[in-house]
């Protein structure tokens, strides 16, 4: 299927005004841009309830996070501890506060977004134990802060559904939460791996290899073992009773291979999976809210996943 137009549109106007490539400039620039671009693209004026911002006792110091109820919430809500993407270098509370606002809108559950901490500053496994001890917090201090306990989902979006991905794991493995759902949107599943998309898709779709890689070589320690789940969720070596998951991706996308293996993984292990492949479409182009009709729709079909699992569980 061709690259949707809108779309080619939005990367030939980009291409028209080259600006330099992350790898060519300090991750403090890298950040400052892919926030310059959420606030142009992120929906606006989105109605949601309360919004609380509050902090995390985590194993390096205190885990920003930011709670948005939903219009009219009332008493312990279902909610989705969400993980922001930017390749483990970039991303905040808010470049992703219009995404979050709306999948609380459209979803009618609680979204807490984790402000994770960033390489290169923070390089593996800040991110990994901060996702981890931030969804074990909100557990065990669910009555306090909202939250109904027996309905947590996790998701996140590129590196954010990694982390999503890893803490689904961990929390089967080490017991004590019980996680209902995962979403995983356009997720990296794996670090030094090779896959067909991230060869044909390499240069010029919104997302390039050249930046996964400079933005891995960034978070990963020379000693990091790629091979571990904690860093590549896609080699674990068994997938049963994990939560059931919603996984999205763009058929231009570089990644897109890799979050299809995940899902057929999952699938393969007697998860139920929803799969959302958009072929006409790049990375994370919910994003592009903006740009794209189809970007508010892929987040409302998302978001209502996650609230039928959330009723259910």
């Amino acid at each position: 299927m061709p690259l949707d137009p809108l779309v080619k549109a939005f990367l030939d106007k980009a291409a028209a005004f080259p600006r330099p490539k992350a790898w060519d400039v300090p991750p403090a620039v890298t950040r400052q841009s892919f926030a310059a671009m959420m606030q142009l693209t992120s929906p606006k004026d989105v109605a949601v309830g309360k919004i609380e911002n509050f902090n995390i006792p985590g194993p390096g110091g205190e885990i920003r996070a930011r709670s948005y109820a939903p219009v009219a919430a009332a008493g312990p809500q279902p909610t989705l501890v969400y993980f922001h993407g930017g390749g483990f270098v970039a991303g905040s509370l808010e470049s992703h506060d219009g995404l979050c606002r709306l999948l609380a809108a459209e979803g009618g559950f609680k979204v807490i977004a984790v402000d994770y901490r960033l390489a290169p500053e923070h390089p593996y496994p800040a991110a990994v134990d901060d996702a981890w001890a931030s969804v074990q917090w909100i557990e065990q201090n669910a009555a306090e802060i909202g939250v109904d306990a027996g309905r947590i989902a996790v998701g996140g979006d590129s590196a954010g559904g990694m982390l999503a991905a890893i803490v689904t794991q961990a929390a089967r493995e080490k017991g004590g939460i019980k996680i209902a759902y995962q979403l995983l949107l356009f997720p990296n599943t794996q670090m030094g791996g090779e896959t067909a998309s991230l060869n044909e898709f390499a240069v010029g779709y919104f997302l390039e290899r050249r930046a996964i890689e400079y933005f891995n070589s960034l978070y990963l320690t020379p000693q990091a073992d790629t091979a571990s789940p904690r860093i590549s969720p896609l080699r674990a070596k068994d997938f049963t009773a994990l939560p059931p998951a919603f996984v999205m991706l763009g058929g231009y996308d570089p990644l897109h291979d890799e979050g299809l293996a995940y899902a057929e993984k999952l699938r393969g292990a007697g998860v139920k999976v929803t799969i959302a492949d958009y072929a006409d479409m790049v990375h994370c182009f919910i994003y592009l809210q903006t740009v794209l009709p189809q970007a508010h729709d892929a987040v409302a079909k998302a978001a209502k996943a996650v609230k039928e699992a959330l009723a259910a569980a």
